[in-house]
């Protein structure tokens, strides 16, 4: 008997149109429906048209507020249970300093999640502490910031299989596609 896999897109700090005017088209060909099970969103979509796209990739789409969102019906913080994992939800501009790893522990230990995603940074994180995976998918456009003035366009895919999480980062360098694979096993 094997687990099933589920896919799940984390992606977040898009900031079409304002800071960004596209999903990277390599992005977009990886980014396909029917082959992803759920999307969360670390916010900052800043368009209906984004979230419908992201919806159009996965009908289980969960989406926190960023701080340039303006869809105030969006929470500040979400817990999603997907197979045996409590996954945490924020978008991060609430995590001071940003990106803390202290501060996020903290929201984590809060949320009580196995796994907590946030964002804000722009930036692609993912470390384990205590047992729990943090992860950041950074902006999925590479839109600027005033922490990293040129960020690198990058998002994530969660295979989660049983107690067994693995973390794909799709990040574009230099035109193109890279990825790297994290694996974490459920704290018991």
């Amino acid at each position: 008997w094997f687990p099933r896999m589920v896919l799940v897109l984390v992606i977040g700090d898009v900031h079409l149109p304002f800071r960004a005017t596209e999903l990277p088209p390599k992005f977009k060909a990886l980014l396909v429906p029917n082959k992803i099970q759920h999307v969360l969103c670390t916010g900052n979509l800043c368009s209906k048209e984004m979230q419908d796209y992201l919806r159009s990739l996965a009908n289980d789409l969960h989406a926190v507020r960023g701080d340039f969102d303006e869809n105030d019906t969006l929470p500040e913080h979400k817990v999603v249970t997907i197979g045996a994992f409590r996954i945490g939800l924020c978008h991060g501009h609430q995590i001071v300093p940003w990106g803390d790893a202290d501060a996020l522990a903290s929201l984590q230990r809060q949320l009580g999640c196995d796994i907590l995603v946030s964002g804000h940074t722009h930036a692609f994180e993912a470390h384990e502490r205590g047992g729990k995976l943090f992860i950041n998918p950074g902006s999925a456009t590479g839109a600027f910031n005033t922490i990293i003035p040129e960020p690198m366009p990058s998002f994530v895919l969660l295979d989660l299989q049983g107690t067994l999480a693995t973390t794909y980062v799709y990040e574009l360098v230099n035109g193109e596609v890279g990825v790297k694979k994290i694996d974490h096993t459920k704290a018991s």
